[in-house]
């Protein structure tokens, strides 16, 4: 199959190979998709009900405070990626246990940020 490519306003022909037989990888799913990725442990001093934060950022506000009650899906932490923020929310109704990280925090996607005593 023949295409034509332009990289850097430069147009390029080029001929590609079509592999119709079925691979033996499995498929890779890159930013959601259909597969999502398995959920990771607890970190050391979290436990299973921890609010975690969805992709990396930087921690931009904490809005609750330690033995608050919250209900699920009450916006808990607000994370700043790429100069947009996201709420982030408590995944089931019960008490802050705990906060586990500050304000200005670097976190990665799946680091827990607040733990929650479920009600």
């Amino acid at each position: 199959m023949k295409l034509k490519v332009t990289v850097n306003q430069v147009p390029y022909e080029v001929e590609v190979e079509v592999d119709d037989t079925p691979s033996s990888l499995p498929p890779v799913f890159i930013g959601g998709g259909s597969g999502a990725p398995a959920a990771a442990a607890p970190a050391a001093g979290a436990s299973a009900n921890a609010v975690t934060a969805p992709l990396a950022g930087s921690v931009r506000k904490i809005l609750v405070e330690k033995g608050q009650s919250v209900a699920a899906g009450d916006v808990v932490a607000v994370l700043e990626a790429m100069k947009m923020e996201t709420e982030i929310t408590a995944p089931v109704a019960g008490k802050v246990k705990a906060i586990l990280v500050e304000v200005g925090a670097a976190v990665q996607g799946g680091d827990p940020i607040i733990d929650i005593d479920p009600a």
